[in-house]
């Protein structure tokens, strides 16, 4: 069954094109669609972060992997599925960031951290609830460590 997915709201940025690296600190808002009122987001306030669901809208269909490639094409990362890493050039180009809730005001979601660019539809916000998160240890390849280490970093 197929089944269409409409935007909720679109990202307000100052990055206009992706970039894998330093996106630290920085505030976005999600300005919601003219189907919503400010009760969608009551009571959001409550939490100290969402997650937010947002499609890659700059990639490329012909660009979409759906088998193995060295992530950012860096061959000193071994070749992986892309449902093995984070990629934005993935099937469906669905990204998903958790955020700090900064503040609403009406119907727009200021957060801090969120890495989607300016105008990017966002699909799904949630409340983050500690009983979803894992509830063991996370386990991760050392490549994975070494491709995030500046990607949280404040841009200079």
């Amino acid at each position: 069954m197929k089944q269409e997915v409409q935007a909720v709201g679109f990202v307000e940025a100052i990055r206009p094109h992706a970039e894998d690296d330093f996106w630290g600190g920085e505030e976005a808002t999600i300005a919601l669609t003219e189907e919503f009122n400010a009760d969608a987001l009551q009571g959001l306030a409550d939490f100290s972060h969402v997650e937010v669901l947002f499609v890659f809208h700059e990639v490329e269909p012909s660009k979409i992997v759906v088998g193995a490639r060295h992530p950012r094409n860096n061959r000193a990362w071994p070749a992986v599925g892309i449902f093995a890493q984070r990629g934005k050039n993935r099937p469906n180009r669905i990204g998903s960031t958790i955020c700090r809730v900064v503040r609403i005001e009406g119907t727009k979601l200021i957060v801090a951290e969120l890495d989607a660019i300016n105008g990017t539809p966002v699909l799904d916000i949630k409340p983050v609830i500690v009983e979803f998160l894992p509830r063991e240890q996370v386990r991760q390849p050392g490549w994975s460590h070494e491709l995030m280490r500046e990607y949280w970093l404040p841009k200079e």
